[in-house]
């Protein structure tokens, strides 16, 4: 398996937050945030596998094009960034070693929480 960083995706993820579309929310929330199955499935079916691919900062290459299953690593619910999310996402991608895509998500909580230098 090989997880890389979504660049698109975290292009879209600093858009999201510079336009001041974020939940501040807390830790442990993303379990009822999060966007369910069937949220995921029709966003799909409106918005297409590429727009679904923008809301997660992992991509596994060897997984089979245009499934789900390629992507990992979600920060929002398809309208804004959540603050949990990036925070279960980070512990996750630290937890795996995927250390890029880590990376990229502290540096998103730092600038959600205001400690951006």
């Amino acid at each position: 398996m090989t997880v890389r960083l979504n660049e698109d995706a975290l292009s879209h993820a600093r858009g999201l937050l510079r336009e001041g579309e974020v939940v501040h929310d807390e830790r442990d929330d993303w379990s009822e945030h999060a966007p369910s199955t069937d949220d995921e499935n029709d966003f799909i079916d409106e918005h297409g596998m590429s727009e679904f691919a923008r809301w997660h900062l992992g991509e596994d290459t060897d997984a089979t094009e245009g499934t789900k299953g390629r992507y990992s690593f979600p920060f929002g619910d398809f309208r804004r960034l959540h603050r949990c999310a990036v925070i279960s996402a980070e512990s996750r991608a630290g937890q795996y070693d995927h250390a890029s895509i880590e990376k990229a998500l502290k540096d998103l909580l730092e600038q959600i929480d205001g400690k951006d230098d």
